[in-house]
């Protein structure tokens, strides 16, 4: 394959045509249905859809095939069907999501989560690096490794519209979609990222999560805090007790021994490297204020606890008046949504059960607790780099990346699809990577994709399809 025209094939397709369309869809407020009840009616993952399928269907891939699945009542997904090159039987199966996280306030003047705004090598915009421009970059690359003269299995493209509500309809999806994508042999996954925008970074596996809500109830009525105080205890200081039971409130870590697993020997090596290679990624990627430090001044630890260790937040809260709409009152109830990060290889079913009772167990003076939403989504630990898989990324780390060795990287968040396709293929091969960077600010105000690293990524995935066809 001439890696010349891969670099040019590509680099002409992000300018002239990728960047113009995916500005486009930055424009769509694409919610995922998490965040959007009424999405159906509302359209917009219809029309997130749409538009890409409509980009694919315009580059005139000989062979290819481009269709909308719709099972009933689940948001949409965007099949890809491009043919091999060769006699290959096998597939490749590359993934990525167009639903979006809301808007969230405070972007920065002159930016906005639908605006889309090219500036210094950036797009701005909700769902530019989560995770627009992965069909775009999958095509790209599978033009790329046709113009350049090599070759490719079978490839399809699957883009689906929950993530960023945990893939709930994305099993039915697989099931669905199982004898038409066939014997998937490498899956390329281009919702990650790394640790700076100098290298690949390939992701090895992702922590798992499980969510609750959980509600004490002291009384049927508020009560004056005057009178019913000292009497009826406060739901606030029981839940903190349940907490203690869950939770080190001075160094936070887990109580639970089903929450957590011993750190394998090669992921706490990668880790080593990882942090040598960035040093001060862990402690400088945040806006601390002034004064605060991180939980510790080991990067290794931070990356371990970030990665391999269990974590609890607390992501929300009901029963609690805002400050100045406060009274003096004794309150019946207060609920707090409990979000746990789980290491990659825990039962995550196993540690739903061990918070529930917990939580549920010998209740300080009684106290009612209702356990409300559940969510419960396993983690993934990548298998072993193949030898010709472990080659081709030397390879691109020194032609695409100038020289810098490729990364590792051990993601405290979750994909679903992941685990899932584990499951369902465990002799695949996995590819999990992407153009996400510390500072891109998924989820957050002011989400950027970094243009160059992104075309990067793409001619990497060009020479992997290429490898992966003739090893």
């Amino acid at each position: 394959m001439d890696n010349s025209v891969v670099s040019k094939t590509v680099g002409q397709a992000w300018e002239s045509s990728i960047l113009p369309s995916l500005s486009d869809f930055v424009a769509i407020p694409a919610l995922s249905p998490a965040f959007d009840p009424e999405w159906a009616a509302n359209g917009q993952l219809d029309a997130a859809v749409e538009h890409v399928r409509s980009w694919v269907n315009d580059r005139g891939i000989p062979g290819v095939t481009t269709e909308i699945v719709r099972l009933d009542g689940r948001t949409p997904v965007l099949l890809i069907d491009v043919p091999a090159t060769g006699d290959t039987t096998d597939t490749v199966l590359l993934y990525g999501h167009l639903d979006k996280q809301p808007p969230v306030g405070g972007w920065s003047d002159g930016l906005g989560p639908w605006q889309p705004v090219l500036r210094d090598g950036r797009l701005y915009g909700r769902g530019s690096a989560d995770d627009g421009y992965s069909g775009y970059a999958a095509t790209a690359a599978i033009e790329a490794v046709r113009a350049a003269g090599g070759s490719h299995a079978r490839c399809v493209v699957l883009l689906e519209t929950g993530e960023e509500s945990g893939s709930p309809d994305l099993p039915v999806y697989l099931d669905h979609l199982k004898d038409r994508l066939g014997d998937v042999s490498l899956v390329v996954c281009l919702d990650s990222g790394g640790n700076d925008y100098r290298r690949l970074w390939m992701t090895t596996s992702l922590r798992g999560m499980v969510s609750v809500d959980v509600t004490v109830r002291v009384l049927r009525a508020g009560q004056h805090s005057g009178l019913a105080s000292g009497i009826v205890p406060s739901s606030f200081r029981i839940l903190r007790r349940l907490l203690d039971r869950l939770e080190d409130s001075e160094t936070g870590r887990l109580l639970l021994p089903e929450l957590h697993v011993e750190v394998p020997a090669d992921r706490l090596d990668e880790v080593r490297v990882s942090v040598e290679a960035v040093p001060g990624v862990f402690t400088q990627m945040f806006s601390l204020p002034d004064g605060m430090s991180t939980v510790d001044t080991d990067e290794v630890e931070l990356a371990l606890n970030n990665s391999w260790r269990p974590t609890l937040s607390v992501i929300g809260a009901s029963g609690l008046p805002e400050p100045l709409d406060a009274g003096n009152v004794l309150r019946t109830h207060t609920t707090l949504s409990l979000s746990f990060r789980l290491p990659p290889t825990v039962d995550a079913y196993a540690a739903l059960e061990a918070v529930k009772k917990t939580l549920t167990t010998d209740v300080p003076y009684g106290a009612q607790v209702e356990l409300g939403r559940t969510d419960v989504g396993p983690g993934w630990n990548a298998p072993a780099f193949a030898p010709w898989l472990r080659s081709i990324v030397d390879d691109v780390s020194d032609g695409v990346f100038g020289g810098e060795p490729y990364g590792t990287v051990g993601l405290g968040g979750s994909i679903p699809f992941m685990g899932l396709l584990a499951e369902k293929y465990p002799d695949a091969q996995f590819v999990v990577t992407g153009a996400l960077g510390p500072d891109s600010n998924a989820h957050v105000p002011d989400e950027w994709l970094n243009i160059a690293q992104a075309a990067r990524v793409t001619e990497a995935v060009a020479h992997i399809l290429d490898a992966h066809a003739a090893r």
